[in-house]
């Protein structure tokens, strides 16, 4: 990944935050077939290990011992120039996207092990449940179908042999442009419009802090 060293994010407890608040990752895999990718949600397991699941038919299903490249993107978009206000002092600004990605490099693991799985998809549910009015529990299956569930299906764990940050949110421009960014996008109010400028204010407020 290109990694200007504006835009590098190396604090640890930043780049776990965004694996929790996005969890949905991009696997990468080099096959015999070429590049694979597959797209699956994670649990970050202490600060060494991804946790996820597939179907057995899933290539990464077979894939034990592979070395993967997991994706993890949080609220992304277009900036206009015309937030600048330097742009309109000198003309001299163009068009970005800004966005923040975590990249972990690890190997993969396949866990066949029904009580570690199952295990596993309790306190992913529960997790992603808590917000309902009544959550779902996987207990609330009829047992049989649980069995008959984790029995088409296996475990993943990565060990997170590298991981790397970049979050290019305008750090790159004086202060009134950052500040005419985020004014650019809540009267935009676009799609993850809100998500994009709380990353923006994060990042100020790790620089003035």
């Amino acid at each position: 990944m290109y990694l200007p060293k504006s835009f590098h994010e190396t604090r640890i407890d930043v780049l776990h935050a965004l694996i929790h608040d996005y969890p949905f990752g991009t696997v990468v895999m080099h096959t015999s077939d070429g590049l694979v990718a597959n797209h699956l949600p994670f649990e970050l397991a202490g600060d060494t290990l991804l946790q996820g699941h597939v179907a057995c038919g899933n290539e990464l299903a077979k894939a034990d011992g592979a070395q993967v490249l997991v994706m993890f993107q949080a609220a992304d978009g277009y900036i206009s120039p015309n937030w600048y206000p330097s742009k309109h002092e000198t003309g001299r600004e163009v068009p970005t996207w800004n966005y923040a990605v975590v990249h972990v490099h690890g190997r993969l693991r396949v866990i066949e092990d029904k009580v570690w799985l199952r295990g596993f998809l309790e306190r992913l549910t529960d997790r992603h449940e808590a917000a309902q009015p009544m959550p779902w529990h996987v207990n609330d299956a009829p047992e049989d179908h649980i069995e008959k569930m984790l029995k088409a299906i296996v475990g993943l764990e990565i060990t997170i042999d590298r991981i790397e940050g970049k979050f290019k949110l305008s750090q790159n421009h004086r202060d009134a442009n950052r500040a005419g960014v985020i004014k650019g996008l809540g009267e935009r109010a676009g799609l993850r419009d809100d998500e994009l400028t709380e990353l923006m204010q994060q990042a100020e407020g790790r620089r003035n802090g």
